[in-house]
């Protein structure tokens, strides 16, 4: 129980700090996670392999994406109990969410397989990685359920102010996938196959290790699962659905993108692909502040504590502008040799490059998004904050990409991308200032403690 932390007190700016870090370095395991798992295919196989697992890539967070916007809630709803210290709330509602998640990754799991070709031809991707894609795609359907455990057993140590004990479930995750990678695809000659074994034994371990973790050490309160409350399971859903929805706008946006990118050969998409993994280091600070802010400002929330709020908004969007510049300066010094380490192939690195050197500095906008975001969010203001995703992916993202490459080339699509955080960072700004998120009231006001700065 140390390791918890009660945000409705102490300074913010070094909460933050302290809190966002092992987020921070739990994201960067994540990233070097697909990192590995690419450098390993790209290398292995070749950057039409590496090609194939980046479109079913992009499938498989469109299927996840409405179990993984739940469990964003959950980051929401636990926090509250959590900041109103509201034990019993905090056992049902953990136990709900359980519930509730499992019976929707049973169900996504079965759709993603079965849909997995179409949905890749929907796609547009070349007939030269379409069979690796759709085993790709298949094999990490059937282990959807060990990554939603993953990310949720995650999601409720945050949710309770434990950003460290995740961080060991990454570790595990990622030595795992480190040494079985290799074997899966080289040692048994089992290809892209042996990638994606590779992946969902690695997350079902580390998941089922996690929960026997947080039992024995009752980190949280948790009990055998049992049927939930109806009122327990209409909040989730009134308060899911949407999250859900924010995380499928996310995603389905991000593969109508990735048909953008399809339509100029496999050159780009390989490039596009090694580029990818590399600029998702940039959006590790965001990413990172954006769960912590959730967490930080959702047990203030709980607690009518608008002061604190406030100040965790400001200090998240400072803090994100100055690490991510930093990290876009490092990409694009290193951009080509970053991109050389997935592939060879020389138009396809001259893309990535050049795409990594384009779109690198418009992230810390992005960044931007994520945090305001995160605070809205904690609020229990979902739709609001599904209307500001659908803007930034459907009116701005994908249709300023697709009309950039079709005016300048290639190249386009960068300038697209990178136009669009900035102006989507206007408008998740002009919300929060703005906005009417702060009338959202998910439970009765808890009036055992008193606002403080």
């Amino acid at each position: 129980m140390k390791t918890q932390r009660d945000f409705t007190k102490g300074n913010i700016w070094s909460g933050l700090f302290y809190f966002s870090a092992p987020i921070m370095l739990a994201n960067l395991l994540q990233v070097s996670y697909q990192f590995v798992d690419s450098l390993w295919v790209g290398n292995l196989i070749g950057a039409n392999a590496l090609g194939s697992v980046a479109v079913a890539g992009t499938v498989i967070f469109t299927v996840l994406s409405f179990i993984l916007g739940v469990n964003n809630t959950a980051l929401t709803i636990l926090s509250q109990q959590k900041g109103r210290q509201d034990e019993k709330g905090l056992k049902n509602y953990i136990n709900a969410f359980t519930v509730t998640l499992t019976w929707m990754a049973f169900i996504m799991g079965i759709l993603g397989y079965v849909l997995a070709t179409p949905i890749l031809n929907l796609l547009g991707t070349p007939d030269a990685m379409l069979d690796d894609a759709v085993a790709y795609l298949r094999i990490n359907a059937i282990g959807i359920l060990f990554l939603v455990g993953y990310n949720y057993i995650s999601t409720v140590m945050r949710a309770v102010g434990d950003s460290k004990t995740p961080l060991l479930f990454v570790a595990i995750a990622v030595c795992l996938n480190i040494v079985l990678d290799p074997l899966f695809i080289s040692g048994f000659g089992l290809g892209v196959h042996g990638a994606a074994i590779a992946t969902v034994l690695s997350q079902g371990l580390s998941f089922l290790f996690g929960v026997l973790f947080i039992i024995k050490k009752k980190l949280v309160p948790v009990e055998r699962p049992r049927k939930p409350k109806w009122q327990e399971v209409k909040l989730i859903l009134r308060l899911g659905i949407p999250s859900g929805m924010q995380m499928a706008v996310i995603s389905a946006g991000s593969a109508a993108i990735m048909s953008v990118v399809t339509s100029h050969g496999e050159a780009v998409v390989a490039g596009f692909s090694a580029a990818q993994r590399l600029d998702s280091l940039i959006l590790l600070p965001a990413h990172a502040l954006s769960a912590a802010v959730n967490s930080m400002a959702g047990q203030n929330i709980g607690v009518n504590q608008w002061d604190r709020v406030k100040k965790i908004a400001r200090y998240g969007v400072i803090y994100n502008t100055g690490i991510t510049l930093i990290f876009a300066v490092l990409i694009v010094a290193f951009a080509e040799y970053g991109v050389r380490l997935f592939i060879q192939e020389p138009d396809a690195v001259q893309f990535g490059s050049e795409y990594l050197m384009i779109v690198a500095f418009f992230y810390p906008f992005l960044g931007i998004n994520f945090v305001l975001n995160g605070i809205v969010r904690a609020s229990g203001a979902m739709y609001q904050v599904l209307v500001l995703n659908l803007l930034s992916f459907w009116v701005l993202r994908f249709p300023l990409s697709y009309f950039f490459s079709q005016w300048i080339g290639e190249q386009g699509i960068a300038y697209g991308i990178g136009v669009s955080f900035l102006i989507s960072s206007v408008f998740a700004y002009l919300y929060y200032k703005f906005g009417g998120w702060r009338g959202k009231k998910i439970f009765p006001p808890n009036k055992t403690k008193k606002s403080t700065v």
